[in-house]
Formats: C-alpha cells, sequence, structure tokens
C-alpha cells in the first residue's frame, strides 16, 4: 500500500479586521496632507475654468465609488504584493515631486492615481486592485490636460464647429457668415470660444458614458469600446447645437441675451441633448448586441 503524497496547501490569506482602520485613518490623513495643497491650487487655477472645470466633479465621483467598493475591499483576502507595489509607489512619489516641484499638473495629479494604486497593492493585493480598478481609472478625467495638447485640439474644433453650425443656419435661410471661428448674424459678431469648441465637453462626457457603462453592469469589451467611440461624434453634434441656439437668441433678441443667461443655459442644453443621443445610441447598441447573441 503505496502512500499519497499530501498537496502543499497555500497559506492562508488574512483578513482586514478592524484594528486596521487606524492604519487606514492615517493613511487618508497622509494623503490629504499631501494632496489637499493640489487640489487648492487647482480650485484658483485650472478647475475655475470652464475649459476643464468638470475636475472636482470626477474627483467626488471618483471617493464615491471607492466608497462603493468598500465592503469587497473589507472582506477581500489580503495577499500584498510588494514585487509590484513597491516600484508603482516609487514611481507614484517621483511623479509627485517633480511635478509639485516644476509645476506640472499632469505629473502632479495624475501620480494620486499611481499612488493610490501601489498602496492598494501594498496593503491587499493584486485582487484587491481589481476590484477598485474602475475609480482609480475614472480619476484619469481630472487630469488636467497639456496646454501644448488642448492648444492643438481646440483650434481644428472650434473651426469645425464653427463651419457646421454656420452652413447649417444658411442653408435654412438666416443672414450668417463665417471668417475661421467669428460668425456673423445679422448686425452681431460671435465669437466661437474654447468652451465651445468641444473639448471639455468630450472629456465630460466620456466620463459620463464611462460611469454609465459601469452603472449598468456592461460587461461586453466590444460594446463599451464602440459606444466611448461614439460618444466622440456625439459630443461634437451637442456642441454644433449649442452654437446654433447661441447664434439664433443673439438673432432674435440681442447680444445681451445671447451672453446672458442663456449662454450658461445653453451648456446645460449641451449636455441634454449629449446624454438624450447617448441614450438613443445605448439602445441601438443593445438591439444590435442582442441579435448577435441570438444569433450565436
Amino acid at each position: 500500500m503505496s502512500a499519497v503524497p499530501s498537496r502543499t496547501e497555500a497559506p492562508p490569506a488574512l483578513s482586514v479586521g478592524r484594528s486596521d482602520w487606524l492604519s487606514l485613518l492615517v493613511l487618508a490623513l497622509a494623503y490629504l496632507a499631501v494632496f489637499l495643497p493640489s487640489y487648492w491650487n487647482l480650485s484658483h487655477t485650472v478647475w475655475a475654468s470652464d475649459e476643464q472645470g468638470h475636475g472636482p466633479i470626477i474627483l467626488a465621483v471618483s471617493f464615491w465609488l471607492l466608497y462603493q467598493q468598500r465592503a469587497a475591499l473589507w472582506s477581500a483576502p489580503v495577499r500584498p504584493s510588494y514585487l509590484l507595489g513597491l516600484p508603482l509607489l516609487l514611481l507614484g512619489a517621483a511623479c509627485y515631486a517633480f511635478g509639485r516641484s516644476q509645476s506640472i499638473l499632469l505629473l502632479e495629479i495624475s501620480s494620486q492615481i499611481i499612488l493610490l494604486a501601489a498602496m492598494v497593492l501594498l496593503l491587499l493585493g493584486t485582487k484587491a486592485l481589481k476590484t477598485v480598478w474602475f475609480p482609480l481609472f475614472f480619476m484619469i478625467f481630472m487630469v488636467p490636460l497639456p496646454e501644448v495638447l488642448v492648444t492643438a485640439l481646440t483650434t481644428p474644433l472650434k473651426s469645425a464647429v464653427s463651419a457646421v453650425a454656420s452652413n447649417i443656419l444658411y442653408a435654412t435661410g438666416y443672414p450668417v457668415g463665417r471668417a475661421g471661428v467669428v460668425l456673423t448674424v445679422g448686425p452681431y459678431q460671435l465669437l466661437v470660444a474654447d468652451a465651445c469648441a468641444g473639448l471639455n465637453s468630450m472629456f465630460t462626457l466620456e466620463a459620463l458614458g464611462m460611469l454609465y457603462m459601469k452603472l449598468m453592469n456592461y460587461t461586453s469589451v466590444g460594446r463599451n469600446i464602440t459606444l466611448a467611440l461614439l460618444l466622440v461624434p456625439i459630443s461634437f453634434v451637442a456642441n454644433v447645437v449649442r452654437v446654433m441656439i447661441l447664434v439664433l437668441v443673439t438673432y432674435h433678441m440681442g447680444d445681451e441675451a445671447g451672453q446672458g443667461f442663456i449662454h450658461g443655459f445653453a451648456g446645460m442644453v449641451l449636455f441634454m441633448v449629449a446624454l438624450m443621443l447617448m441614450l438613443v445610441v445605448d439602445k441601438i447598441l443593445n438591439l444590435i448586441w442582442h441579435r448577435e447573441r441570438k444569433a450565436s
């Protein structure tokens, strides 16, 4: 009778206990001590602008999403990954130090994503990081874009939005002319500003689309990528509608009306139009993917 060799069992995973509350509190205070000055700086510079004013909302939603995962994190097995966590921690610290000292917001703000991922790896491990990957990824949308990139993308967007809006209005009988990004309607001239170019709304709408797909628990990678790509032309169409509304209000009600409350209200209309178009596209994608599943 031969003996059956016993299998080497993996060491049991530790679980997070109540004693770890103090460690988490210390880490939270350290995080706030490091990044509160950055948030304060952003609130008086980038976040105060129309182009990237969505940053605080993205940050709040990201922390809310992290909070929603607290039960999964608290019950997750603790298998710290020092091999991945330590290099990531050093990379995040280097990005923060260099970005803060050289006033490079791209590095300074993106470092928080790297540092949060490193802390999860060092404290809980790779499985916990998979649990919170989306809130950390969502923070990308609050990272300020480099001015060079903003200028390079905004200029052609402004020209395209101006051209499409003016052509549509002219085709419907309005006396609209265009010289670059300056629209002339009757006795009035309107400059299509950077906020109307679509870059800000594209990033905000992409963030909303990502959040929508997460809340709807869509698991098809192809479907999610398709919707994310279609959000770009949806945002462009919504911006064209916004510019057309401002031109029509100015033409019929005067320059003061176009630059007053209606100007801000047109921004709300932009997102309402964009969200409605996104929901329509989402329904169409549901039909397409449903048919493909039935066929398969």
